[in-house]
This record gives C-alpha cells, structure tokens and sequence, in this order.
C-alpha cells in the first residue's frame, strides 16, 4: 500500500481502539472467568447482556462482527447470539463538514464539481461508512457509499479482539474449534474494506446474472470511486418486508427471485453473497406489480474454488441416492477431516435439514410452522448437543459463509411465506453440472471483471 495513505492501518488510530474495545472486552471476560471460578454459568443471560452492552457502546467493525456471529446458527450459546440480535449496526452519521473533507480526500478540492448534485445528510448509516444520495452531471441518480476514517486501523484492532471472543468460548464448550471460523470471518471484514474490490464484485455479479431478469444489479461508476468511496447506480425498491401480506403469486415470485440471486451465481460462477440481511435488497415493480429484488451491497462476497461447489452437489446427490460414499467425500472436499462414522452420523443432521427443501419434489414451504429467528436454531442445538458427546470437530473456514447464506435465505423465503418447488429450482440450477466447466466459466468471469481467481 502507498506510503501517502494516511489511513492505512494507523498504529496510533490502532492503539486508541485496542483500548476502547480491550477495556469493555476485558471487563467481560473477567466477569465470564469469575462467573466460572464461582461455580456459576458463564453463559447465563447476565453475561451476555453485559457483553451486549459492551459492544453496544463501541460501534464501528465489532459490531458488525458480532452481528454476523449472531447469524450463524449455534456458534455461540443461544444466550449471547439472542443478546447480539438486538443490536443495532449504525454509527452517528458523520456531519455535512465532515463529508466534505472526507470526498475531498478521496476525489481532489473540486470534487463537487463532478456531481450534479449530492446530498451530505446520509439516506442511511452502518457500520463501516455510510450512504448518500446523490446524481451524475447527466442526472443519473447515485447511491455513494462513503467509509468512515480510521476504519483500517478500527477493524485489526477489533478482530485482534474478536479472539478473545472465541477463546472464551472454546473453553466454556470446545465442542467445536472455531479458529477457522475466526480466520474466515476476518478476512471477509478486511475485504469489506476495500470498495475497489466491491466494486469488482457488483460487475461480477452483473455478469453472472445477466441472464436472470428476476434480479436487477447496480451499475459502478469507477469515475467516482476510489478504495474509500463507492459510487453505484441508485435502485429505486421498497422493502421485502412490505410484502410479506401481498398475494402468494407475489410472494413467490419474490422467492424465487431470491432462491435465483443466490443459487445462480454459485452454480455458475462459484461464488456466493454471504450477507442475506434483510436490507441488502429493495422490490422493484413493473406496472404498479412487485417483479424483482434489486441486490445492492456487495462488500460481503465469498469466491469459493470450483471443488467446493463440487462437494455441495456431490452431497446433495449423496442424499437423493442414500450414497454414504459420495456424502462423506463432499464433506472431505469441504475440508472436514478425521470424520468417524459418529461424526458424519451428527454432519448428516445438518446437512439433511438444509437440503430437505430441495430434495422433495413438491411444492412447499421451505420449513413448516417455524418463526424465521428460529429458521436452524433446533437442528443446529441437535448438532452441537451431539458434538459435545463425539467432538470436537474442526469447521473448515469455506463452510463458515455458505452456512450463513443458506439459513439467511431460507429465513426470507419464511417472512414471505413462500410455497414454491425448491426441488426444481435447485435442479433447474445445477443442469448438467460438471467442474470442467464451472471452472471454466469462473476463470472467464473473474478476469472480466478483474478478480484473482481462487486458492
């Protein structure tokens, strides 16, 4: 990185956090060890509403992280990850002066020169940086994502503190090792960072899904963006969430939108959107009717090598035939190693819950009478109950976001009460599935939009 980057990872901005996040970390930490030195719980409720409140206060990456550990069904104990729900994810917005400096920074002094217009009140605020509206000198409406100073330094600090995070939790239950885990989650947070690369992910998306019309992607103007600033095309859109009242045909064909805008690029370019929170996409209409979702952020995307897509349909395939063999061998493509028969009994609980929906040939929802908070949460406790009697088991860190995207969507398709085929949508996706040829399809899409291809 260049040497006139002020930003990048600042020791001084590094250290100040370290001492912001350490003080209410290391607060927790002693009260969860007191907790254990005392013959008490350390996941009682008390605890995680105080780790809770100590994140609530900090803002920035962290809480970003420990939304996204909430998310990931039995990672933590239900107590905390119920706890971490709660949060809210947005900063105090930074104020008209201060956005001014910060684009000055990134586009020159006459930097408003080169907009028609642009709003300094934000149309929304998050974690790492906020968005603005604003036009082209054309008049083409813009969504500008602008980061936060400092956010470099703010997210090593953070996941340096994170650990301490996860060493608490494998000695209160080592049933799974989530070092991997840990790794994952860092290096997605890193790329998060680096707009030019989101950049480089929403083109690969728009070519990836060119042919899918159910799913709108925002065009880059790269002319007003830099590693800070990310200038998209504005999508006008309504919340899902107002449309979970809406006619079943509607219903469904927001799902299958949804099923489309995930399921598509994996099976043809290996590569997934690991955030499905619910305001990563807006409705767009046609003639006063619901047609589509626009898909708008792409900070959290995850390149997986072709193999990996292999193992999800070799697993699939495994269970349609009751192939143990081919079973086992996707979970060893995945990464998971020194697997007993035990452990593929507890891998298989899982596994079976995720791909029940497209294994049955018929037209359902994706999980009767369950609550969307709840989508996972039964199979996950089976799965971690029967780990703590034949683990540990290591979770391979490709497994970490794949995971997250499933259970997110399949929490959308119940806010919807969606009744589709999943069977055939799945099998609609994965047609004359071969590695060959998504690898080569991958290596074409990649370079296109100017990505390195996969380890």
């Amino acid at each position: 990185m260049a040497d006139s980057d002020r930003e990048a990872n600042r020791f001084s901005a590094r250290a100040a956090r370290y001492a912001r996040v350490g003080a209410n970390m290391g607060g927790v930490a002693a009260r969860m060890a007191g907790s254990r030195l005392f013959g008490g719980d350390a996941r009682d409720a008390s605890n995680a509403a105080v780790l809770a409140q100590a994140l609530g206060g900090l803002k920035g990456p962290i809480m970003k992280v420990a939304q996204l550990l909430a998310t990931i069904p039995d990672l933590i104990p239900p107590e905390y990850a119920a706890e971490l729900q709660k949060l809210q994810s947005e900063a105090p917005p930074m104020g008209a002066a201060f956005v001014k400096r910060r684009m000055q920074a990134e586009l020159g002094p006459q930097w408003q020169s080169r907009f028609g217009t642009f709003d300094l009140t934000p149309a929304a605020a998050a974690s790492l940086g906020q968005v603005h509206r604003a036009t082209t000198k054309e008049g083409e409406k813009l969504a500008c994502k602008l980061q936060y100073p400092d956010m470099q330094s703010a997210v090593e600090a953070d996941l340096s503190q994170l650990e301490l995070v996860f060493a608490l939790h494998r000695r209160m239950d080592p049933a799974i090792d989530t070092r991997e885990i840990a790794k994952e989650i860092g290096e997605r947070v890193r790329e998060e960072l680096d707009y030019e690369r989101e950049a480089k992910h929403a083109a690969l998306y728009a070519r990836t899904l060119a042919d899918v019309e159910e799913v709108r992607v925002p065009r880059v103007h790269p002319e007003l963006s830099t590693k800070r600033l990310l200038s998209l095309e504005w999508l006008e859109g309504e919340k899902i969430l107002g449309f979970t009242e809406a006619p079943v045909e509607i219903r469904n064909r927001l799902a299958v939108a949804m099923f489309k805008a995930w399921w598509h690029p994996f099976s043809h370019a290996a590569v997934i959107h690991g955030d499905p929170h619910l305001g990563n996409y807006t409705v767009f209409s046609e003639g006063g009717e619901a047609r589509g979702i626009n898909l708008l952020d792409y900070g959290c995307v995850r390149i997986f090598h072709p193999r990996f897509v292999g193992g999800v349909v070799d697993l699939y395939r495994g269970l349609q035939t009751d192939d143990r063999a081919r079973v086992v061998h996707a979970y060893e493509t995945w990464g998971f190693k020194s697997l007993s028969n035990e452990l593929i009994d507890i891998l298989n609980i899982w596994a079976r819950f995720i791909y029940a929906p497209l294994l049955d040939d018929r037209v359902r929802t994706v999980a009767d009478g369950v609550k969307p908070g709840e989508y996972g949460r039964r199979q996950a406790f089976e799965v971690h109950k029967a780990l703590k009697e034949k683990g540990p088991v290591t979770v391979p860190r490709e497994f970490v976001f794949m995971d997250r995207a499933a259970v997110g969507l399949g929490a959308v398709f119940l806010h919807l009460k969606a009744e589709l085929n999943y069977h055939r949508l799945f099998e609609n996706e994965i047609e004359r599935f071969s590695l060959e040829n998504l690898e080569q399809k991958q290596k074409e899409a990649l370079a296109a939009s100017g990505l390195p291809n996969p380890m």
